[in-house]
């Protein structure tokens, strides 16, 4: 299977933005990076403000935002599921 994926999708692109007003880097495999625009696209918003706006809401619902680049993969994932069951 890995093998037909090729390699570009387990390649780990960074993208500069800025959260809360502080600028920061979020490190995410290619892959990801395609659902979070998918996303943003979706909800008619950029990619950064997607991000920011997840990030808030996590901040507002747990309190912090740790190991921020694994819950976005996890909602990747989520939304992908939910795609798949229509």
């Amino acid at each position: 299977m890995l093998s037909r994926a090729g390699v570009q999708p387990f390649q780990r692109i960074s993208r500069s933005l800025r959260i809360g007003g502080h600028a920061t880097s979020i490190q995410l495999e290619a892959a990801f990076w395609e659902v979070l625009d998918a996303m943003a696209a979706r909800d008619g918003v950029t990619t950064p403000k997607l991000i920011a706006a997840l990030h808030e809401e996590l901040v507002e619902i747990e309190g912090g935002a740790s190991n921020f680049a694994s819950t976005l993969r996890t909602l990747c994932l989520l939304y992908q599921r939910g795609i798949a069951r229509g």
